[in-house]
């Protein structure tokens, strides 16, 4: 089964990420769009096994088997967990609205320590640019906020929310350069603080629901052996 038809025929939630979906939209905007699809069991019965997963077929389109998109969930990877809260869902079944009501079973306060991780590695960079050419890529540099505030939130409240809401002024003036690199390295110091302090008392457990997110995926490919 060619990778393009498992997407097409297949796929069980669909969703709009980026800019679009953290409210950040502005004229001429990419829609990225990102998907899960469950390969049908019999083809893991083959030497060669279904993709874990599919770019394309359209631009700006990305998709996860279903077994690969919870096992990096389940590891707090900071894509994985945003495209689960996505506002902007464009298709989900019965399978995927199940994936869906599994949302918080991912959630854990390990969720500080890949964000924080993911979030030092895209500083790293912003850093190199101010070094080699002066200024930072504001872009990226809102995008880390935004991230480094998503993440402080869901170590207080439990609750993973990408949308920006009244953040999206102050977010697009870093964009259009308005800040100088001090006052975006200060809101940035400032979100990582919050959010170790978060991380002690967060409302978060210490752990994934791994068995609760593996029986799911059993029962559900035994369902497509069926």
């Amino acid at each position: 089964m060619q990778p393009e038809t498992l997407v097409r025929d297949h796929t069980i939630y669909s969703c709009v990420m980026g800019s679009r979906a953290f409210g950040l939209a502005t004229e001429g905007s990419d829609t990225d769009r990102r998907g899960v699809f469950l390969a049908p069991t019999p083809l893991f019965w083959r030497f060669e096994k279904p993709p874990t997963h599919v770019e394309g077929p359209a631009d700006e389109q990305f998709s996860w088997e279903l077994e690969r998109f919870c096992e990096l969930a389940l590891r707090a990877n900071p894509n994985i967990l945003e495209c689960l809260h996505s506002p902007l869902v464009e298709h989900v079944d019965a399978t995927g609205r199940e994936l869906l009501a599994l949302r918080e079973a991912f959630l854990s306060r390990r969720a500080h320590g890949t964000f924080t991780r993911y979030a030092l590695g895209q500083r790293r960079k912003l850093e190199a640019d101010v070094r080699l050419h002066g200024a930072p890529r504001w872009k990226h540099a809102m995008h880390l906020l935004r991230l480094l505030t998503s993440s402080r939130d869901l170590l207080r409240t439990g609750t993973l929310t990408i949308e920006v809401g009244a953040e999206r002024e102050p977010l697009l003036a870093v964009k259009r350069g308005e800040l100088t690199w001090s006052e975006v390295e200060s809101w940035m110091n400032r979100l990582a603080r919050e959010a170790d302090e978060a991380s002690h008392h967060s409302p978060l457990p210490e752990a994934p629901d791994h068995r609760r997110v593996e029986d799911f995926l059993v029962r559900v490919r035994r369902a497509s052996a069926a």
